[in-house]
């Protein structure tokens, strides 16, 4: 069962309805808005500035933990909410506070804890709390390298858990690296749970129903942005609910084809700053209603 838990009031986000903005923009990030690892290119956050310029509210729709985003979404000028946890969180990266978290229940959250710990599995969980990793966690480094050069009240909050930690964190999303093709098919067959690959080894749980399109159309909502004015870009698997929810969906040049199939739009491939193409050669002549 979701447990959807609302953690500030609604009223918090009136503002971003005041900026108008006619359209809506949800990016996702690594192998899309940037290549992993690196900052947003020059040509990319100079593309972010047009959509502001043209009344297109820009919010990443990243897999990443709301605690692993902010210095981008500052970089990018970003001042909506964003999707996190694969659609598992709404985030205000200003105020550093979640809308809502779709948190597993407590006793199935322990129940895929004690599996993952007993199986030695390389896990990672978000939470609202911060991000855990299991005593095999290889993701650590990730987590710190982010933390590098970030303001001590902006830097990730990070933590192990194991089978002694009281209590068990609401978590909102389960990353596996490199999982047991085993485990990966118990999960999968899991009614519960929303499954997917974010990466060629990385492999996200949520909770079922749990997707970065679902949450578009949320944040979509509460800025007043009708449906039909939202667009999606992304290259990957997890992209392909927010690419098929939008009013327009957009593929990177190295998506895969299953998602370029489902797209308005193919853009370059990331390297070749796709998220630009898609900026200037789509989006905001689709806005302008030059094409």
């Amino acid at each position: 069962m979701v447990k959807i838990v609302l953690l500030v009031n609604t009223d918090l986000i009136k503002y971003h309805i005041a900026m108008r903005y006619n359209s809506l923009f949800a990016a996702d990030m690594d192998y899309t808005l940037l290549m992993p690892g690196e900052d947003i290119p020059e040509e990319n956050l100079k593309a972010c500035l047009a959509l502001k310029e043209a009344g297109v509210a820009l919010t990443l729709g990243t897999g990443r933990s709301s605690y692993l985003v902010s210095k981008f979404a500052d970089a990018a000028m970003i001042d909506v909410p964003l999707i996190t946890g694969n659609g598992g969180a709404l985030f205000d990266h200003k105020t550093r506070k979640h809308i809502f978290s779709a948190d597993f229940a407590a006793d199935k959250t322990r129940s895929m804890l004690e599996l993952m710990l007993d199986e030695h599995a390389d896990a990672t969980l978000y939470s609202t709390e911060g991000i855990f990793f299991t005593p095999d966690s290889d993701r650590r480094w990730f987590c710190e390298r982010y933390n590098e050069g970030v303001p001590e009240d902006k830097k990730a909050p990070l933590f192990t858990i194991d089978k002694t930690t009281d209590p068990i964190p609401p978590v909102n999303k389960f990353l596996l690296q490199n999982p047991d093709p085993a485990m990966t098919n118990l999960l999968v067959n899991d009614p519960d749970l929303e499954v997917c690959f974010s990466g060629p080894s990385l492999l996200d749980i949520m909770t079922k129903d749990t997707t970065k399109g679902k949450t578009l159309m949320i944040l979509a909502d509460h800025l007043g942005i009708p449906r039909d004015m939202t667009f999606a870009i992304g290259d990957s698997e997890n992209d392909l609910s927010m690419i098929e929810a939008a009013g327009f969906g957009i593929a990177m040049g190295n998506a895969d084809d299953n998602i370029k199939e489902k797209a308005s739009y193919i853009a370059l491939s990331c390297e070749e700053m796709g998220f630009a193409d898609a900026v200037y050669n789509f989006v905001i002549p689709k806005v302008k209603g030059l094409i």
